[in-house]
């Protein structure tokens, strides 16, 4: 799900640095909303800056369904778990540009600085609605040098035009936040 505007993957090393770690802790981010035994999707997941986190915190018996659209990010991710314990806690799937294309549903969704990138949101947040389990949450974070706060307002019009619910986001720096759920 994307368009000629998604970040190319030859950047994909501006996206996973320590520098990014200090200013966006996935931890202190995702903490309240991640935890042992779930199944998370990590959507447009690039090179996995929060997908090895989120894998720790889902423990052995969680799942992270890591999706992009380019196979190059999915790879890149694909090398840096590889060997590791997360190689069979990560499922990676590419998706296409007008699906996710996941059956399973999941307990939470994470979309950090992608869902712009999506042309058709209002299909994008059907699928959403139907890919979470019930109570199940999403974090929408945007950037706020690409995403304006009406552009932002659109978004999160639309995902509950899907049958979401919108709530207040933590704080993330550079960052605009809603949480997502699905009600009954």
């Amino acid at each position: 799900m994307g368009n000629n505007r998604v970040c190319p993957v030859e950047r994909s090393g501006s996206l996973d640095t320590g520098f990014r770690k200090w200013l966006q802790d996935s931890q202190k981010i995702l903490h309240p909303y991640v935890k042992e035994g779930m199944t998370v999707l990590d959507f447009g997941c690039g090179s996995g800056f929060f997908t090895v986190d989120m894998a720790h915190m889902v423990g052995e018996s969680g799942r992270i369904i890591a999706v992009d659209l380019q196979e190059g990010m999915l790879e890149k991710l694909r090398e840096k778990i590889q060997g590791t314990e997360y190689e069979e806690r990560i499922i990676l799937h590419k998706c296409e540009k007008d699906t996710i294309g996941i059956a399973q549903q999941v307990d939470f969704i994470l979309a950090f600085y992608v869902v712009h990138e999506v042309p058709h949101q209002d299909m994008f947040f059907k699928e959403i609605q139907s890919t979470l389990k019930k109570n199940g949450l999403m974090l929408v974070v945007e950037p706020p040098f690409h995403v304006s706060a009406k552009a932002f307002r659109q978004e999160v019009e639309k995902a509950q035009e899907a049958g979401l619910t919108a709530c207040e986001g933590p704080k993330v720096l550079f960052g605009k936040t809603v949480i997502l759920k699905k009600g009954k």
